[in-house]
């Protein structure tokens, strides 16, 4: 039998070669998605390839027409889930920083996928109401501002169809999730309160993703 450590996560068994290997295999990138991920002036903190190429093949499941993002950075996880859009689906993704918005843009339209992706600057709390009238829509995903996870996933609960799709990326937060931080109690409240409304599970990604079908 395997010893309580190796159940905990692929660390113990997947170093950096192989991880990269397999990226390479499964999550290749064309120019539009290099363009994204390799942006110039950007905090590397988006999903990795495959957990991106994940996010494709969920959209893709989910038959989705509509997603939102909060958080676009420089646009990688957007183009991504576009790819699993079906004939005539949208990506909305919000960003706060008109500078990542602009670098998004320009990978977005590298990678063809301008008439698919919108990317709305703005605060999330204040522009995701005015996307009230997309609704009901088919996944969400969450990758912005961890202290604001749990009023995100609020929304989300609102603004999704029954069976659609909940994604939040950064769900072990840094490894701090258990911590007394405002942030992490925002996390944890994220966590708590998508259990009520979904049928869930964190996926031990290098930072976790929760994946939740609405009920």
């Amino acid at each position: 039998m395997a010893d309580d450590k190796s159940r905990s996560g692929v660390e113990f068994y997947a170093d950096k070669k192989i991880l990269d290997y397999l990226a390479t295999l499964h999550a290749p990138h064309d120019q539009g998605l290099a363009a994204a991920f390799d942006a110039p002036g950007v905090p590397r903190i988006m999903v990795g390839p495959s957990e991106g190429k994940l996010l494709t093949l969920l959209v893709r499941l989910a038959n989705a027409k509509i997603v939102v993002e909060v958080g676009t950075l420089a646009g990688y996880s957007a183009i991504r889930m576009a790819a699993g859009l079906r004939p005539g689906g949208r990506v909305y993704s919000i960003e706060y920083e008109q500078k990542h918005a602009d670098l998004a843009r320009a990978a977005i339209e590298r990678a063809g996928m301008s008439d698919r992706i919108e990317v709305i600057v703005g605060a999330a709390l204040e522009v995701l109401p005015k996307l009230d009238a997309l609704g009901p829509v088919d996944v969400v995903f969450i990758d912005a501002d961890k202290g604001n996870y749990d009023r995100y996933g609020e929304w989300a609960e609102r603004a999704l169809r029954p069976g659609g799709l909940l994604l939040g990326d950064n769900a072990f937060y840094f490894g701090r999730l258990l911590e007394d931080s405002a942030e992490a109690k925002a996390m944890r409240r994220f966590h708590e309160r998508a259990t009520l409304a979904f049928d869930t599970v964190c996926v031990p990604t290098p930072d976790g993703l929760l994946v939740g079908i609405k009920r």
